[in-house]
């Protein structure tokens, strides 16, 4: 038997709960979970904020374990070898429908970790094949399940985000995304400058590698990065839409404003963007492959995500935290227990 905590309705509880250990199926591996992140994606799962989604279902995509059991035809993994599991299903994005305009009635989106297939909150969990990211022995789980969404997310937006090393790229929010995006963005070269809203977290983030600090509220943001010649990528982690909007003037010429905090429509001037000839652009997440990037990365260079750590027992108490804004920076659930043994 293994045990899961499960939400039974949209707006429902969490519920610790035994079920059988699932047999994975072919194409499929059974993993052994270690450690979930907490994500401020699980709400789509809790909240019911997609559609087409069954109950009850387990939350969590941020997950780090072993392989378990494989399912007939898996090639590449053995049992007993560490393994990560992301929002992706291994093959959303792939398949055309979602230019047909069929995202969601699509099967493979229907196959996303925690959202249509049972996530992390769980002593177990079944994923695709297709969706494993191999480990680094150097990456301890509790330490780096984040780096499954927010790691991957912060890591492939800044290496999409068009900008070369010495350019000028902006942090906007020094969270849960945020603290990350400024380890990653320092050391892939970048002319980090971090931005956020008061001066609390002014001496992290210069400890956290950047070159500069502007205090969000201190005068116009936006004339201040381009007194400073204009960012050529901006990062924005915050969830705030009034936010972003201040410092999307702050673009330089063909500077790009990636969209990775989830926010609600805002202003933008395009006469601006005309003629800087800039960007908006939205991301998230990224396949299996980017996921070991992102940690080979990490184990490289040394970029670590700052986490709060929960017992498996108290996963609701896990997602409220995360879900009140004062965690600092990202929640963990220690599912094998393995912070008791320490």
């Amino acid at each position: 038997m293994m045990r899961a905590f499960e939400v039974r309705e949209a707006g429902g509880p969490l519920v610790l709960v035994e079920r059988a250990i699932p047999v994975p199926e072919a194409g499929e591996v059974l993993v052994d979970v270690a450690a979930c992140g907490v994500c401020h994606s699980d709400s789509i799962t809790m909240l019911g904020h997609m559609p087409g989604i069954t109950y009850p279902r387990v939350p969590g995509h941020e997950v780090i374990g072993t392989v378990a059991a494989l399912g007939a035809g898996v090639e590449g993994f053995d049992v007993g070898q560490r393994v990560g599991v992301g929002w992706n299903s291994g093959t959303c994005g792939w398949c055309g429908e979602c230019r047909r305009g069929n995202g969601f009635a699509c099967e493979n989106i229907q196959d996303v970790t925690g959202v249509y297939r049972d996530g992390g909150y769980a002593t177990h969990l079944v994923a695709r094949a297709s969706a494993l990211a191999r480990i680094p022995e150097e990456l301890e789980a509790l330490d780096s399940a984040p780096l499954l969404c927010a790691g991957i997310t912060t890591f492939n937006a800044l290496r999409n985000c068009g900008a070369g090393p010495g350019d000028l790229v902006v942090v906007h929010g020094v969270g849960g995304l945020g603290h990350l995006a400024i380890q990653y963005a320092a050391r892939m070269g970048f002319r980090t400058v971090a931005v956020n809203r008061g001066t609390d977290k002014e001496e992290l983030a210069y400890e956290l590698g950047a070159d500069d600090y502007l205090d969000s509220e201190d005068g116009d943001i936006a004339a201040t990065l381009t007194a400073m010649g204009g960012a050529k990528a901006i990062i924005a982690t915050v969830v705030n839409a009034d936010a972003m909007a201040k410092i999307a003037g702050g673009l330089g010429p063909n500077g790009v404003l990636m969209v990775i905090g989830a926010v609600g429509a805002f202003p933008i001037d395009p006469l601006d963007l005309l003629m800087k000839r800039a960007a908006i652009r939205g991301w998230y997440s990224g396949l299996a492959a980017d996921s070991e990037d992102a940690l080979e990365f990490s184990a490289l260079t040394g970029v670590e995500s700052m986490n709060e750590v929960f017992a498996f027992e108290d996963a609701q108490a896990a997602y409220d935290r995360m879900m009140s804004g004062q965690a600092r920076f990202r929640v963990v659930i220690d599912v094998a227990g393995e912070s008791a043994d320490d």
